[in-house]
């Protein structure tokens, strides 16, 4: 770059820096209120002073623009404590009798902490942190040996890469950053009347955050490595390869620390608000081992720069002992070159064999295979250097540096320290975390064996015959098949009511409709049964139920077939046979016993006999939770009853209103009839009318006494008035 491209990078960097001088009171601006109140004239008379400022730069090309530049910020400024302002009289809290207008507008943008929007941001902000902390160590990198000349020099092209990356991955920082002024948090003084109160006020959200970690982001985001390559490195003239190696040492270290601090109270948010990072367990190993390979990336990277340090101590050595300046002759940005020099080095910095036999006197100690490789050249491509680096850390960080032979130089000896206290809690963490995850998958399957492992030490220990042994597996084996080991009642029975209503309606509605004196119940009956159903499982040539045997439960077949059998009673020569299939049930006896308020408390006996034919699934309704539903819905009865009395009733009345009828039919005509006797001997048209109707009536009497005849009939079918509860009684 030449002088005029210098200048003008020059000016751009004056310009900017103006720039974030007029607006660093915009981002204090909550903290120094008071200077608000007469900000326009302090405003005015800094632009004043500023405009004479500017008089005196040299560069009156740029005069104009940096004037107009300064003005817009002005009046932004402006505009923003008028804002601030107006946002502190808006946060006050107003009486409530006052009929002043309430300011919802900026609570409706608050983020609720454990909302779900921002648990998935959160989990994005952790990974894009550990990439950004993946990203800084590519500027140690950067620094490399030209081999041709033997000096020192920068590559330029990873210095964009490196920081367009951290630019992008900071732009998270940022959005992190925003975020954090617009979520609410729970006040500590109200959790002692449960969950906690949601705080909307934006004013303690923004002073809660600036007191705890604001800090911190600030200097992790500050874009100090971009502004050394891009800024400062182009501004430079002589030693820019050692300047801008030693900046992007202390500023990417000085940077790592606070980059590294802010991970985990955010690894630890997401815990908190969501449970889990990773919703499946490979998905948790995978990152736990990604986070160990970060380690020794950055661990590689450090060392490739020490590397290139402690080719520089040797050079620095060499051109010592031989009287000359070393600061001409190390960097490749000056002309200076003598083939003398290069050959003093060459023959001077040379790598110590293992078996002793050079001449060299410097001993490289844990770098001589960075040197042996020529990963420190300039002419050895990136890939093969990052993944030589990235090599030696893993490989030191698992053994734990027990293969390092160091030198006495002192930060070298520091160095090898640090990676053995460092591999040893990594590797430890590594492989506890690891193992955690792991082990996570495989928990159901362990639980299984153990339960195995019992029940035939137990069977063992009561000398079951081999047949009952076989039945018992086979009906372990067929319940880890269905389920996994996971005890579905249990997890049902942990959801809340309603959830736990709509997933029984869901599985067991429909078999439950399949009995007739169901299907023409409530839905609140209906709701009541199917919280009592319980899953079931047989295994094939199982007996559900004995013929002869008290029926405690009703068995709603999901899947698998049934045999039904019976004898009648055990008689000689009978038997009938059907097969149940998925969408039957068995066990209806015990609908009338508990239904009937009036049942004894004895259960009634099978009829038939029920074994399965295949593995059968199915849901149980058993008889204690029919008789519970019954009694709890005991008004279900008394609906009927009360259906049957009002027809009885209805019938009754049409009946008494029939006869009225007949007998003023009747009654009209025998008056008809005496009228007619004394004037002719021919029935005349009325008395002829009159008899027509009084058949008619006849006939219908006839058969309304028919139906009532056959209604009596009925009448012993018709269910019985149910018991009157007894509220004098001590369960009442």
């Amino acid at each position: 770059m030449n002088a005029k491209g210098h200048r003008f990078v020059s000016l751009r960097i004056t310009t900017a820096a103006s720039i974030v001088i007029f607006l660093l009171p915009q981002l204090s601006i909550s903290f120094f209120q008071r200077r608000f109140e007469d900000w326009s004239s302090e405003s005015s008379f800094s632009t004043e002073q500023q405009n004479s400022t500017d008089n005196r730069y040299n560069g009156k090309k740029f005069r104009p623009s940096v004037s107009a530049v300064l003005d817009t910020i002005r009046r932004r400024i402006d505009s923003g404590s008028e804002k601030i302002k107006s946002f502190r009289k808006s946060s006050t809290v107003h009486p409530v009798n006052d009929g002043s207008p309430k300011e919802l507008a900026p609570k409706s943008k608050i983020l609720d902490p454990q909302g779900p929007l921002l648990q998935k941001w959160n989990k994005i902000f952790v990974i894009t942190c550990v990439i950004a902390v993946a990203v800084d160590p590519l500027f140690f990198y950067i620094p490399v040996i030209d081999d041709s000349r033997t000096c020192l020099k920068l590559d330029g092209n990873l210095q964009i890469i490196a920081s367009v990356l951290r630019t992008f991955f900071d732009l998270f920082y940022i959005l992190r950053i925003i975020f954090q002024f617009r979520t609410g948090f729970i006040a500590p003084s109200s959790r002692v009347f449960g969950r906690g109160e949601l705080v909307n006020d934006r004013w303690e959200i923004m002073k809660r955050y600036i007191y705890s970690y604001f800090i911190i982001d600030i200097l992790s985001i500050l874009p100090l490595p971009q502004v050394v390559v891009l800024a400062i490195i182009p501004s430079l003239k002589h030693k820019v390869p050692f300047v801008a190696k030693d900046l992007l040492t202390y500023m990417v270290i000085g940077q790592y620390v606070p980059r590294l601090l802010r991970i985990y109270p955010l690894f630890k948010e997401v815990t908190r608000t969501s449970g889990i990072l990773t919703e499946t367990a490979w998905a948790g190993a995978a990152y736990n081992l990604f986070l160990y390979m970060l380690a020794s990336h950055a661990v590689g990277a450090f060392w490739y720069l020490l590397s290139v340090e402690s080719e520089l101590r040797c050079w620095r050595k060499a051109l010592k002992n031989a009287t000359m300046d070393h600061e001409s002759y190390m960097s490749c940005d000056t002309d200076n070159f003598y083939q003398t020099a290069v050959s003093l080095l060459n023959s001077s910095c040379t790598i110590i064999d293992s078996d002793g036999n050079t001449n060299s006197t410097f001993n490289y100690g844990i770098f001589a295979p960075a040197l042996e490789s020529d990963v420190v050249k300039s002419t050895t491509d990136f890939l093969q250097k990052f993944f030589f680096c990235f090599w030696w850390g893993l490989r030191n960080l698992s053994s734990l540096g027990q293969n390092l032979a160091t030198s006495t130089y002192v930060l070298e000896i520091i160095f090898a320290i640090f990676i053995a206290i460092f591999g040893l809690v990594l590797f430890s963490l590594l492989i506890g975390n690891m193992q955690k995850y792991l082990q996570s998958t495989t928990v159901r399957v362990e639980e299984m064996r153990v339960k195995r492992r019992d029940a035939e030490q137990w069977m063992s220990h009561r000398m079951l015959p081999e047949n009952l042994r076989e039945r018992i597996r086979r009906y372990e084996h067929y319940k880890w098949q269905e389920n996994r080991g996971v005890e579905e009642e249990t997890l049902i029975r942990n959801l809340p009511k309603d959830l736990r209503r709509d997933i029984k309606r869901h599985l067991c509605l429909a078999l439950l409709k399949k009995v007739p004196m169901f299907d023409i119940m409530d839905e609140q009956l209906l709701d009541a049964m199917c919280d009592r159903l319980k899953p079931i499982l047989y295994t094939e040539k199982s007996y559900v139920v004995r013929e002869g045997d008290p029926v405690d439960e009703m068995v709603f077949i999901m899947r698998g077939n049934l045999a039904t059998m019976t004898t009648n009673g055990g008689r000689t020569g009978f038997f009938n046979s059907s097969v149940l299939k998925a969408g039957d049930f068995c066990g209806e006896e015990l609908l009338t016993w508990a239904l009937d308020p009036n049942s004894s408390t004895n259960l009634p006996i099978s009829t038939r006999t029920v074994e399965t034919i295949s593995e059968v699934e199915a849901f149980a309704l058993m008889a204690d939770d029919l008789k519970f539903v019954a009694s709890q819905f005991y008004s279900l009865q008394w609906k009927t009853w009360g259906a049957c009395f009002i027809q009885a009733a209805w019938r009754r009345h049409i009946r008494k209103k029939t006869e009225r009828s007949l007998r003023e039919a009747e009654g009209r005509l025998q008056d008809a009839l005496e009228n007619e006797n004394g004037s002719s001997s021919t029935p005349s048209l009325g008395a002829t009318i009159y008899a027509s109707r009084f058949a008619a009536n006849a006939l219908r009497n006839l058969r309304q006494n028919a139906s009532e005849r056959n209604s009596r009939r009925l009448l012993p079918l018709m269910p019985q008035k149910p018991a009157e509860p007894d509220f004098t009684s001590q369960n009442h």
